[in-house]
């Protein structure tokens, strides 16, 4: 297809950081029926992804194939505040924000590549773990999880397990936010409503992530952009407020030649529910308050050893 090209064209080239082997996962320190929500779903997803052979397919394609199993599910927030203390990453494949709605269709994805099955729900967790935490691992600390876009895209690009493509779209500009939303909104979190002494180490979090280089396209130019878009690529919608980076995030799915929006959304007149909406350019277009878009562009993880045995033990 002709947008493949242009997109082999133009990720020629681009900074290629070598991947970092991947973390063994933490130990679970929460009861998995805390941790774990949808089993059921889970085991539907993995059966239908390897009797359809997903593991053949680009890491994009996966993602998307994985996505569309969760069209439907309702959005709720707040799932990952599951202990008032305790750390630990977190599945809910009943219920889901945006950002744990890529996160999901993300994980099992490269999980089916990663290692030979069975899987189990362990496994998820250690995808979510991956791509959710600080240098992909989980120290049992609310603070080890990576809690803004912006540092997660950095994180992983820096392990090799992501390219950030934002800088290199048409019409790219970089933008500059002083992010206070987790430290003056820190009572509506769980873990800094119960632990108030996390509030200053975040606010020193927060202010390493105001100072990483932020690139967006406006979404005047989201439109020249949208060919260099693949499938299964991280959207982070701009906010216009001086005082946070993204507001909301999302799939890319390939749809022709334009590239379609699908996300978990709160609003209403959608069904509150994980949907393929729009392409981009229209989505952005719909609100004032949306000001561009960030690609992050997702890679296979170094395969594990287990491959190279008969059979993974279960």
């Amino acid at each position: 297809m002709k947008w493949i090209c242009i997109l082999l064209l133009f990720t020629a080239g681009m900074p290629c950081f070598a991947a970092k082997p991947v973390p063994a996962p933490s130990p679970m320190r929460l009861p998995q029926q805390t941790v774990f929500k949808g089993e059921a779903k889970f085991n539907a997803i993995v059966a239908k992804a390897l009797k359809q052979n997903w593991r053949a397919l680009p890491l994009g394609e996966r993602t998307m194939r994985v996505a569309r199993e969760m069209v439907g599910t309702p959005y709720v927030n707040y799932t990952l505040e599951v202990d008032d203390r305790i750390e630990s990453p977190v599945v809910n494949l009943l219920a889901m924000d945006c950002w744990t709605y890529y996160e999901n269709a993300l994980a099992i994805a490269r999980m089916i590549h990663f290692k030979p099955g069975p899987y189990q729900p362990q496994d998820m967790l250690h995808m979510i773990e991956i791509e959710r935490y600080r240098d992909g691992r989980c120290t049992g600390n609310y603070l080890s999880r990576m809690h803004h876009l912006e540092e997660v895209f950095y994180d992983n690009q820096r392990r090799g397990y992501a390219q950030n493509i934002t800088s290199r779209l048409p019409g790219a500009v970089r933008i500059k936010r002083e992010i206070r939303e987790m430290t003056v909104q820190w009572e509506s979190y769980r873990y800094l409503k119960s632990n108030p002494s996390l509030i200053e180490p975040m606010g020193k979090i927060e202010a390493q992530v105001s100072k990483l280089p932020v690139y967006h396209v406006p979404k005047d130019q989201v439109r020249n952009a949208e060919k260099y878009l693949a499938n299964g690529d991280i959207c982070a919608t701009t906010t216009q407020g001086p005082f946070g980076y993204t507001s909301h995030v999302g799939l890319i799915l390939r749809v022709g030649d334009r590239a379609y929006f699908s996300h978990a959304t709160s609003e209403r007149d959608k069904g509150r529910m994980v949907i393929i909406d729009k392409p981009i350019t229209s989505y952005l277009a719909e609100k004032k308050g949306r000001a561009g878009m960030i690609i992050c562009r997702p890679v296979d993880l170094p395969q594990s050893p287990l491959w190279k045995k008969e059979k993974a033990k279960p």
